[in-house]
């Protein structure tokens, strides 16, 4: 069972947003029904998560992935479709029995930290436990775990207001890892950080993701980022789904001429890994220096400096295959597999 399933999703803002939903189910572009004068958000999306997985949904502004992340929690209700957690159709779920999964199963990262500001920074991490009734020393004790977590031991007495953007950020972060959910809501929630602390902030959620495990739905428009964080990655464009995929898929083989233009500034180098680079044809060389599946190719060009060849290794240890110097060229040429 997926941890989170959209199905047919339609989230139209107006009067006439019923006939707003035929017409675009009959394949209408949102442009072309201005006559009913609706707002089409979301039209037509459907995806599942799996547990465990991070799963990215990306956009430029306007393309629906907000007003989606809102319908994925209960907080906006859907026009048509529905939305499953863990089996459970929460598009009929009581206020009372929403508000239970907010607190309990998901629970949310906002874009600009939605910070109480005469809180302290132990208090906002433990506001969403408070409001579930947790006594106070329990709550303040998940919470400060929680603040360690993410690095923010010493600040806990602070007020919002003395922390930096990224310190905010991660306060946000440790209030919903304190919740204790399995599934975390991430809405837009490093775009408001500058360059390199958004990076700082990907690599510990990326560090935290291999010791939690959660399942993640984080919205971007930045595709460098979602191609960095996501296991998977859905592209909104005008409210439709224009493709989802990995990573590699999306940049080997994208769907339409949109996706096509939207990953032409792509580092690919960054993007792919030594797993994308393996060379089928080389026979196993034991004595190659190895390294791990997962790595960047931008990394494996010093490694490749003084190696012919290199062992590429799973997480476990197992010996997946060998990269050359040509299958590193070959796998960051664009449409390699269309080539074939």
């Amino acid at each position: 069972m997926p941890a989170v399933r959209a199905d047919n999703l339609y989230k139209v803002f107006g009067k006439q947003s019923r006939s707003a939903v035929e017409r675009l189910s009959d394949g209408s572009h949102r442009d072309t029904i201005t006559d009913l004068d609706v707002t089409a958000a979301v039209i037509d999306v459907s995806f599942e998560v799996e547990a465990g997985e991070t799963f990215v949904v990306m956009g430029l502004s306007g393309s629906g992935k907000s007003t989606l992340i809102r319908m994925l929690n209960g907080l906006l209700e859907p026009t048509a479709g529905t939305v499953e957690v863990d089996g459970v159709d929460i598009t009929s779920l009581s206020k009372k029995h929403l508000l239970n999964l907010r607190g309990e199963k998901v629970s949310m990262v906002f874009q600009h930290f939605a910070l109480l500001p005469h809180r302290t920074v132990l208090e906002n991490a433990a506001y969403g436990l408070e409001l579930r009734g947790l006594p106070k020393q329990e709550r303040e004790t998940r919470a400060m775990r929680n603040l360690e977590m993410v690095g923010l031991e010493g600040w806990e007495h602070k007020l919002p207001h003395q922390l930096s953007g990224g310190m905010q950020q991660r306060v946000g972060l440790a209030r919903a890892l304190a919740a204790d959910t399995d599934i975390i809501l991430m809405d837009e929630a490093f775009s408001a950080l500058d360059p390199l602390i958004r990076r700082d902030m990907q690599t510990q959620l990326l560090e935290l993701q291999k010791q939690l495990g959660k399942t993640i739905i984080f919205i971007t428009h930045d595709l460098n980022e979602a191609m960095r964080l996501g296991d998977r990655i859905c592209v909104l464009k005008d409210g439709r789904v224009s493709q989802i995929g990995t990573a590699e898929e999306i940049l080997n083989k994208p769907a339409n001429e949109y996706v096509t233009r939207f990953i032409e500034d792509v580092d690919r180098t960054r993007v792919l890994t030594a797993a994308s680079a393996i060379d089928a044809d080389a026979a196993a060389d034991p004595e190659a220096r190895q390294v791990d599946a997962a790595t960047p190719i931008a990394e494996l060009y010093d490694d490749m400096s003084t190696a012919d060849q290199l062992r590429v290794v799973s997480e476990e240890g197992e010996v997946l295959g060998m990269v050359s110097r040509g299958s590193v060229l070959a796998a960051l040429a664009p449409g390699k597999e269309d080539q074939g």
